[in-house]
């Protein structure tokens, strides 16, 4: 192995790591102050603890990342327990947030109504990949790049936040999608294949995005009759 497949081989995942928390706390700094920190209404609670857990997550997710990295896999082991009751609470918090905040900002039309099955998707992405990652937690190759899936999934609502000139409304997945074929890169570059993970990941993960999107956009009936059940 030359010295560049060495360090993408060392440094590829910290790296992702820390560009997706570069990319999450670039979105949501520009909402933060007008949501979170001076809001002209009192926002409900759990949207405080949904931003506060999911912050703990990226902040880990960049701390185990770079733990590997260094070679600290006891501590990285040790924050591990801290990662897994983390990660069980982060789906069905999200879900919850989403149905709460919907029910906070009252009526809404089909399009905000519609858009739940993107939030929808984005806890069942995660929670599916960070589930087998722990199912998996004692084979790095699978369990890593399943972390790395899974964190890039709660990345689209940090694209929805950027601006117009550099993130196009409503392709929010697309650049979900390229910091996964990152990883697919990486793997042809030091491995030259592509890692079963992804080959099986990535086209249930877009097809999940199509369907949301569809959703979205299309709003059929069924799908807000479904969704109206929750603003009840």
């Amino acid at each position: 192995m030359n010295k560049t497949h060495k360090g993408l081989d060392r440094y590829f995942y910290p790296a992702m790591a820390l560009l997706v928390g570069a990319i999450v706390a670039y979105g949501f700094s520009r909402t933060a102050g007008a949501n979170l920190l001076h809001p002209a209404a009192a926002r409900p609670v759990i949207l405080y603890v949904h931003a506060a857990v999911f912050s703990a997550w990226v902040i880990l997710f960049i701390v185990q990342s770079t733990l590997i990295s260094s070679g600290n896999v006891r501590w990285h082991r040790r924050l591990g327990v801290a990662g897994v009751a983390l990660g069980a609470i982060m789906p069905l918090l999200g879900i919850a947030t989403a149905i709460v905040m919907g029910r906070w900002r009252g009526p809404q039309d089909p399009a905000d109504a519609a858009f739940l099955g993107v939030s929808f998707n984005d806890m069942c992405s995660f929670g599916v990949a960070f589930g087998l990652a722990v199912y998996w937690r004692r084979r790095p190759e699978f369990h890593k790049r399943l972390m790395l899936m899974a964190s890039c999934c709660l990345t689209v609502a940090a694209f929805a936040r950027f601006p117009a000139t550099l993130v196009h409304a409503p392709w929010w997945y697309a650049y979900v999608d390229a910091l996964l074929l990152l990883g697919v890169l990486r793997d042809v570059i030091v491995l030259r294949r592509i890692h079963p993970v992804y080959l099986a990941g990535i086209p249930c993960i877009v097809a999940a995005q199509l369907l949301a999107m569809y959703l979205f956009l299309a709003a059929p009936p069924t799908w807000l009759s479904f969704v109206a059940l929750f603003g009840k």
